[in-house]
């Protein structure tokens, strides 16, 4: 017999016998799969980039709020620096402006006529300024710019005329009061002030008719208190008046002196010259408020 026959399993015409099984090869797809964290990356990639330019954005910005100076905390100096620029581009309005636009309302122009409305002489005797003191036409003068007066008239701030009549005097303060037979629908009675707690140096203003012509404004102060000066007529000696420098000549007589703030202390009632002139050279007198509300009947205070 031939050898390795009849042993079982022997392979014929002496081929070896086969080994173990070879497993087969995996596609090559399948052998290059990435790994999860790539696929995770390559998903999400650009939400990650857009996350990491948002965080370096806010780092930034942390940074520049940490170098930033802080704002320079501002002193007195600063702020009167910043008041004196703006007084210097934009003054602010003088006193008598204020003073000026708060009168002039209730002042009227005070005319008077030695005759009648039926006789035929109607020259003009004496001009003079009035304030308004009650809206209801009540207005407060000078008696000697309507001494003698057979008629008086009166022009409001608006133009308006009416006849006046006296209803009141007071010669001894060179006051009197008329009463207008019409007035505006708007009268604007004038606020009246005690003069006690003036002081010499106070800012004053006259406003009224010199010469007919206003109603003019004029500024100045308290030069004196409780002076003493004879009438226009150098019948009576005038006391308790206030003495100031604001220009008044003929025809301020009867307007009012007031305060800075609009308000009437006192009552033009004469001018101080050595001379024959008739005209300001400095010292004027107002009667006060005070007996003012005498002539009038009631305190006004």
């Amino acid at each position: 017999a031939r050898p390795g026959a009849g042993r079982p399993g022997a392979a014929r015409g002496g081929a070896r016998p086969p080994g173990p099984p070879v497993p087969a090869a995996e596609p090559a797809a399948t052998a290059r799969r990435p790994g999860f964290l790539s696929r995770l990356r390559a998903r999400h990639e650009r939400v990650l980039l857009v996350a990491a330019g948002a965080l370096a954005a806010v780092a930034l910005l942390a940074l520049n709020a940490n170098l930033k100076p802080a704002p320079a905390q501002l002193v007195q100096e600063d702020v009167d620096a910043a008041v004196r620029r703006t007084l210097e581009e934009k003054p602010l309005p003088s006193f008598a402006i204020k003073a000026a636009e708060t009168i002039r309302p209730s002042v009227v122009l005070v005319r008077a006529f030695p005759g009648d409305a039926s006789s035929e002489d109607q020259e003009e005797g004496g001009v003079g300024s009035g304030v308004v003191i009650v809206d209801n036409g009540t207005i407060l003068t000078n008696l000697h710019v309507v001494a003698g007066a057979k008629r008086i008239r009166v022009t409001f701030s608006d133009g308006m005329e009416s006849e006046a009549k006296v209803i009141g005097a007071q010669p001894d303060n060179d006051l009197a009061v008329l009463r207008a037979e019409s007035i505006p629908d708007d009268l604007v009675a004038a606020t009246l002030r005690s003069s006690r707690d003036l002081e010499v140096g106070d800012h004053v203003v006259a406003v009224g008719f010199p010469f007919g012509i206003g109603p003019s404004v004029s500024a100045g102060v308290v030069s004196g208190l409780g002076r003493a000066n004879r009438s226009n007529d150098g019948k009576r000696r005038l006391t308790n008046l206030i003495q100031f420098d604001a220009a008044a000549n003929p025809g301020n007589s009867g307007g009012p002196l007031i305060t800075a703030d609009g308000e009437v202390v006192g009552i033009v009632t004469a001018i101080l010259n050595p001379t024959s002139e008739r005209v300001f050279i400095g010292i004027g007198f107002a009667v006060t408020m005070e007996s003012a509300a005498a002539a009038v009947g009631v305190s006004p205070f």
